[in-house]
């Protein structure tokens, strides 16, 4: 996680790599050109003789160059030897083309490829470096120092919760910026000693680099970065609390925590799930705790010559014998269709989930609408389905045979003895109860009062 803020702000600060860097594309402001030297019509010999002492004389000061020759004639001045690197070539040319009365250069010299002539400078360069390294050991100590120091000034002030609480109340937004100050304070000292240094440009130059890199990292961890900013957004939206009833795409269960990475359920099974928090902050969010009415319903079906109107008045009416229905909102029926066999009621009714069972209440209401229904005469049939044969021929019947409309069976009258076994009073209450079902609700409490662990929920600041 830290490294991709590091990655961030590599990006950020990555504009002003252009002052640092070399313009490698030759596309910046060239200096305006001398105008061309004018061709003397006549020169004489004393004339080349100075040019060719000029030449020399600067050539023996420059210790590369001290062994190139040099030859004037007419102006026009001849370059010859031997040299180590190819760079001390061009420079000799240049050299000799900027002295008055030069007409061309003739640039004859060739690269010495010898061992030695070419390993003594790199070699003398390097101990040169390397003495310059040691004079500079006293500065490179103080500009360490002051980077130390600086580093854990900073450090100091993103250690002050009391100070960061003040700035912001949501705790996963204050360790953010805690590591944002220290962040800021690592980049500072560093800006500092390289100031000390004389090598400012090199920080640029890093930057620019940084954040080349930040960007390829951005594409590859771009998942991980949503997922972190979908965190910090639901930390500060607080869309439930710890303990609330949800459903998140189409998973169930009661919120344990909130972590900086994922949102942690605890299923009605008692089973753990862990959902990335990109996936909640895009998903519908589906509360049953933030209001406690929450309504039922459930279908029954009555025989098509039945009265529909009838029926639903019963239903409703055995609704509202139930003590744990509400009177208001109270309970409502209606037809929801006609089929080839029966018609179909809905039942809806509301209850208070702090005090019962959605699912108890619903299932204790289903029976007393389908008993009720039951004993005013209402048949609930079931499922009849009408075959048809189309044969070319009638159905052979024997001699005196009709057809006839079978008569619709009465509905069976409860039998006085049952086979079955009761169940016990202690079952039966059980089966009856509506009381709601705290065990989860328990496990969550307990878990996060012995886990411990961090959680971005807080009780204290407003519910989205």
């Amino acid at each position: 996680m830290r490294r991709a803020m590091l990655a961030a702000a590599l990006l950020l600060f990555s504009a002003p790599v252009h002052a640092a860097l070399p313009d490698l594309s030759g596309g910046g402001a060239a200096e305006p050109s001398a105008p061309a030297q004018e061709i003397e019509a006549e020169q004489g010999a004393e004339q080349d003789i100075r040019i060719a002492a000029r030449i020399r004389n600067i050539f023996a000061a420059i210790e590369p160059l001290a062994n190139v020759g040099v030859q004037v004639e007419q102006g026009v001045v001849t370059l010859s030897g031997n040299v180590a690197q190819a760079e001390a070539a061009q420079q000799a040319e240049d050299i000799a083309s900027r002295v008055t009365g030069v007409v061309t250069v003739s640039n004859r010299i060739e690269r010495d490829l010898a061992v030695n002539s070419n390993l003594a400078p790199t070699l003398g360069g390097i101990v040169d470096e390397a003495r310059g390294l040691v004079r500079m050991l006293p500065l490179i100590l103080v500009a360490t120092v002051v980077a130390v120091l600086v580093a854990l000034l900073f450090g100091a002030i993103s250690r002050m919760r009391w100070l960061l609480d003040k700035v912001t109340p949501n705790a996963f937004v204050t360790e953010l910026l805690s590591s944002a100050i220290k962040f800021v304070g690592v980049l500072f000292g560093l800006y500092l000693a390289l100031k000390i240094l004389g090598a400012t440009a090199l920080l640029g130059a890093v930057l620019g680099i940084g954040g080349v890199i930040g960007i390829a990292v951005g594409f590859a961890v771009r998942d991980t970065i949503d997922n972190y900013i979908s965190s910090v957004m639901l930390s500060l939206r607080q869309p439930f609390r710890a303990n609330d009833h949800v459903m998140i795409e189409g998973n169930e269960g009661r919120v344990v925590r909130l972590t900086s990475r994922a949102t942690v359920l605890m299923t009605l099974n008692g089973n753990h799930l862990r959902i990335p928090n990109s996936t909640v902050f895009k998903s519908v969010i589906l509360n049953y705790t933030r209001n406690p009415q929450r309504r039922f319903e459930f279908d029954l079906g009555v025989d098509a010559d039945d009265n529909p109107v009838d029926g639903m008045a019963t239903g409703i009416e055995a609704l509202r014998g139930l003590d744990f229905v509400l009177d208001e909102p109270e309970p409502t029926a209606v037809i929801r269709e006609v089929g080839d066999s029966n018609i179909v009621i809905s039942f809806r009714g509301w209850v208070d989930q702090e005090e019962t069972d959605f699912l108890k209440g619903r299932s204790i209401a289903i029976k007393a609408a389908k008993d009720a229904l039951e004993e005013a005469g209402f048949a609930l049939p079931e499922p009849i389905y009408r075959l048809r044969f189309d044969s070319g021929s009638p159905l052979a019947l024997g001699e005196g045979a009709s057809i006839s409309q079978a008569p619709r069976p009465a509905p069976a009258a409860p039998s006085p003895v049952t086979t079955r076994k009761r169940a016990s009073g202690e079952s039966e209450a059980q089966a009856r109860s509506t009381r709601p079902e705290n065990h989860i609700a328990e496990l969550v409490d307990r878990e996060r009062a012995v886990t411990g662990e961090a959680d971005l929920l807080d009780s204290s600041r407003p519910v989205e």
